[in-house]
């Protein structure tokens, strides 16, 4: 074969894959528009339970290092619920700033709030999974309520989200919760992070009783009691750092009815502030979302960076070569595609930056907001398989001295089986 054949075999194949780029965007946005239209909110009027036969709500907040956050605002939110047959359990996860200070002022003002000091976790265990397995030692509830500690609640959340679950007859109710973005990188990430929400996890599958909840939100899970005693409670998950999604595949494995709706008008959050909060979330998540598989996690990289990000370096670059008087056949033919692969993007973008109330100019961030996807989870890759572990709340888990990796043959085990 001529060279002159070879490079137009190879231009053919890398135009190609450019269409097939753009063919498999449009399908992508068309799956996430639909989400983000079937998304219907739940509604402070919505299903409200009749207080006189109303269950005990024991609401477990593990808390470290929260101080300089929203943890007295998140606190009072929970005891100015509308919902009376209610307590609250706090545990300070030895915590080194004001935590346990701010959680002790409020319960001296309010008697429905205890305040627990977790101790060493024993060995095997994570220090939020014994946080809350200490909560719900010292709770009394017929349902429990975990919450994070910078979740704000309006006032009848607690009492919409009980009688949804009721009316519905579900074992376990997440509520997902209107996130509060403020600073550049919150904006990048967060329209991002939903558009893979959207493709990856339709709403609507998890009312099929055969598909396993792939995502859940444990900054608000409502969970009848009886149906967590029966995987083992929170000892099921004590290895898990993904603890909200593992708790959520083993109620929903032993037959618990398992529910998330959106919620953005009964509760809210600002889940990272920053570059660093929001480099530290995915480098915890992102393995663990690969259910800590390296093939997984390599196609998950390759497949991110030669669909998502490359079209958008190749259309970039032929733009500036046609600026500068470029031309050639192979210009023509791959800057098409792959400015379509980029318009997709920013469009669907557009319409998620909408919803979430973000200025539509960060839809033209679309491939740095993905890319931070991609890259947590390649370092993540290597700071695990070198020894280092992951960074979470100030404490490194996963290294080599410490807790194992709840896997076994490749796949996420529950930690309900190891020994004692």
């Amino acid at each position: 074969m001529t060279s002159f054949g070879m490079e137009l075999s190879g231009l053919t194949v890398l135009t190609g894959i450019a269409w097939i780029c753009a063919f498999g965007w449009l399908v992508f946005a068309a799956v996430a528009l639909y989400g983000l239209a079937e998304r219907k909110p739940l509604l402070p009027v919505q299903n409200s339970h009749p207080i006189t036969d109303a269950p005990l709500v024991s609401v477990l907040i593990p808390a470290r290092n929260e101080a300089r956050r929203v943890l007295a605002q998140s606190v009072r939110s929970v005891l100015a619920q509308d919902y009376e047959h209610l307590e609250a359990i706090a545990v300070n996860d030895r915590s080194t700033d004001a935590t346990e200070s701010i959680l002790r002022s409020i319960a001296e003002t309010d008697e429905r709030l205890r305040v627990i000091n977790s101790v060493e976790p024993p060995a095997g265990w994570l220090g939020k999974p014994y946080a809350l397995h200490q909560a719900l030692a010292a709770s009394r509830g017929q349902w429990v309520l975990t919450i994070d500690a910078d979740m704000l609640l309006e006032k009848e959340a607690v009492r919409v989200a009980v009688g949804r679950a009721l009316a519905g007859g579900y074992n376990v109710l997440t509520l997902m919760p209107y996130f509060e973005t403020r600073s550049f990188w919150e904006r990048v990430f967060t329209p991002a992070w939903m558009l893979i929400l959207l493709v990856s996890y339709p709403f609507a599958n998890f009312d099929n009783p055969k598909v396993k909840p792939p995502v859940a939100f444990g900054g608000f899970m409502l969970i009848r009691r009886e149906a967590l005693a029966r995987i083992g409670d929170f000892r099921a998950v004590r290895a898990d750092i993904l603890e909200d999604v593992r708790l959520a595949e083993l109620l929903k494995s032993s037959g618990a009815r398992y529910r998330i709706e959106h919620a953005p008008n009964l509760i809210r959050t600002r889940m990272q502030s920053g570059f660093r909060e929001i480099w530290d979330y995915l480098s915890r998540c992102m393995f663990a979302a690969m259910q800590y598989s390296l093939v997984f996690a390599a196609l998950y990289i390759f497949t991110g960076y030669m669909f998502v990000v490359a079209p958008v370096l190749i259309a970039a670059s032929c733009l500036l070569m046609f600026a500068a008087g470029a031309s050639g056949e192979w210009l023509n033919l791959l800057v098409v595609p792959s400015l379509m692969v980029w318009a997709i993007q920013v469009l669907a973008l557009m319409f998620v930056c909408r919803r979430c109330n973000i200025p539509i100019a960060y839809s033209l961030t679309t491939p740095l907001g993905l890319s931070l996807f991609y890259t947590a989870l390649l370092i993540s890759v290597i700071n695990i398989l070198r020894g280092k572990g992951l960074a979470w709340k100030e404490r490194r888990v996963y290294e080599r001295a410490g807790v194992r990796l709840p896997v076994r043959d490749g796949r996420i085990v529950s930690s309900s089986t190891e020994d004692e």
